[in-house]
């Protein structure tokens, strides 16, 4: 799964590497990031350009009868997405980019739980796989707008800590996973694969980044460092 994640790459690194217009907002930067909390996201508008859009993390889909619902709902299993009632239309028509630095996994120990930090080994940022919704709680108001990311089955190295990783897409398939016309819903499902070995390094780091209280750069410093 996917319970916690950071985002603090520079501004520059953001617009450039996910394809942003001039104006786009800076977003704060942030390494303790938890469901419920609103995180930085990449959609396409009507006119087909992108734009960034902080969304609350626990997708709301449009029947719910409370917002309560998106707290179950951080993340979407790659497996079953097309049939999910929660998740199947967003997967059709509202498709997005979690952006994220790196995020956290625990490893069970003897000692307890030992959190990593997963980063892409270059240091860039990256997206994940997300869904995205709109929801009204009361008519007249301004809609609630949530995601999820998409997980998927982890494999070695990332499955000695945790038997799920959320979608890491590579920069080609971005286009393809952000079109809302007419998608290839299966060539879509098969970008919905682990990471190459190569591609993310896991690090152990301070469980100080238990508490979601918690914020800093220190999180995601390796331990003995």
């Amino acid at each position: 799964m996917c319970g916690r994640f950071a985002f603090f790459s520079s501004h520059d690194a953001m617009v450039r590497l996910f394809g942003l217009p001039p104006g786009t907002p800076v977003v704060e930067p942030r390494w303790n990031i938890a469901p419920t909390q609103y995180v930085p996201t990449v959609r396409v508008d009507q006119e087909g350009v992108r734009r960034l859009a902080m969304l609350y993390w626990g997708l709301v889909p449009g029947w719910a009868k409370e917002k309560s619902l998106g707290a179950r709902m951080i993340n979407a299993r790659a497996e079953t997405i097309a049939e999910k009632p929660s998740f199947r239309t967003a997967w059709r028509r509202r498709r997005c980019l979690v952006l994220a630095s790196g995020y956290y996994e625990w490893q069970a120990t003897p000692d307890g739980k030992q959190p990593y930090f997963i980063q892409r080994t270059d240091g860039d940022p990256f997206a994940m796989a997300g869904l995205w919704e709109s929801w009204i709680e009361t008519p007249g108001e301004p809609p609630l707008e949530s995601c999820t990311i998409i997980t998927t089955g982890a494999v070695p190295p990332l499955d000695r800590i945790h038997h799920r990783v959320p979608v890491v897409l590579p920069a080609t398939a971005h286009s393809a996973w952000l079109e809302s016309r007419e998608p290839d819903l299966g060539a879509l499902q098969e970008l919905l694969a682990p990471p190459e070995a190569d591609v993310l390094i896991a690090v152990p780091v301070s469980r100080r980044v238990n508490s979601a209280r918690n914020e800093g750069p220190d999180l995601v410093a390796p331990l003995g460092t």
